[in-house]
């Protein structure tokens, strides 16, 4: 009785736990259709996006890479321009330097030499008018005696070639007497 009640039953409602077996087949067939769609047509696509993504990617470390060498490149070259702009600069300033003293050399050697000439000159001018001052002195001093002596002698001595020789002798017998 009970295994007919439970066959009846059976028949009546069918139990959730066990699958019907057309829907079994229809299901597998279902999965092999779409299994075979998405490998055949999805999966390629992936595979092909994944291995140009991975080619970007590998090609652009070695772009980074090459790019990173050229710019170490680059970067050696520049110091070494600047190390050798340094060293130029080092040279320029010693040599500016040296050009220095000796221009100083050659200004003060100028100097020197511009200072005796003018020392020169000056002493050449004092001594010009050292004897201008003597030959006045002895114009001044001539004309005085002359007047003196043409008072003392009572006569004029007006006469160029007598007070010269007056003047002379007078002249000799002071230079005589001073040394």
């Amino acid at each position: 009785m009970i295994l007919t009640q439970v066959m009846a039953a059976e028949d009546a409602a069918p139990n959730p736990l066990i699958p019907h077996v057309p829907e079994i087949i229809l299901g597998f067939i279902v999965v092999a259709i779409l299994y075979i769609g998405i490998s055949k047509f999805i999966v390629p696509n992936f595979e092909k996006a994944y291995a140009d993504r991975t080619a970007a990617i590998e090609g652009g470390i070695e772009n980074a890479e090459a790019k990173q060498a050229e710019a170490d490149a680059k970067l050696a070259e520049l110091e070494e321009q600047l190390s050798q702009a340094r060293h130029e600069a080092a040279r320029i300033r010693e040599q500016a330097r040296e050009e220095g003293a000796a221009i100083k050399a050659e200004m003060r050697t100028e100097a020197q030499a511009e200072a005796e000439r003018i020392v020169t000159a000056g002493k050449a001018q004092i001594e010009a008018e050292r004897q201008q001052a003597a030959a006045s002195l002895k114009t001044e001093v001539g004309t005085l005696a002359t007047g003196l002596a043409g008072r003392i002698v009572g006569e004029s001595l007006d006469d160029d070639a007598r007070s010269g020789r007056v003047v002379e002798r007078f002249l000799a017998d002071l230079e005589a007497g001073v040394h």
